[in-house]
């Protein structure tokens, strides 16, 4: 086993690894680590470190037939949901669905430029931030 303070990877496969390079580094805050061309690239955030296998990577090679996303997501808390779904809309993302909410908070999924699931959290114990009171004209 690996030390618990190592960073916790996630695989996705991609059928473009610069596009989902660029999806992620643009839009969710994460830092590229390590590129090999179109075969491969990792980006972190955080403790994440996201390898982004595309179709020539041994990773994808691995994967038994057929290679497709599944409805597995990495789960990425936000301080501001509504906040963040502005900006990423902003920035010409669409998401998969609606808010949704629950006794944990609330969450809507997103999806990288392969169809991987990305889910935007915002725990119930942070409330979204409030603009300021408008003043009476």
């Amino acid at each position: 086993m690996t030390a618990p303070d190592q960073l916790a990877s996630v695989r996705y496969l991609v059928d473009d690894v610069q596009a989902a390079t660029d999806f992620y580094t643009t839009h969710l805050g994460f830092t590229l680590r390590t590129s090999a061309g179109s075969a491969f690239a990792d980006v972190v955030r955080g403790p994440l470190r996201l390898l982004l296998s595309g179709p020539a990577s041994s990773g994808a090679r691995a994967t038994p037939e057929p290679a497709v996303p599944g409805r597995n997501r990495i789960h990425l808390m936000v301080d501001d949901l509504d906040a963040e779904i502005d900006r990423l809309r902003a920035a010409g993302l669409a998401f998969n669905g609606d808010v949704v909410s629950g006794p944990g908070g609330r969450q809507i999924l997103l999806t990288d430029p392969a169809g991987n699931l990305i889910e935007l959290f915002q725990p119930a114990d942070r409330p979204a931030a409030q603009p300021p009171a408008s003043r009476p004209a």
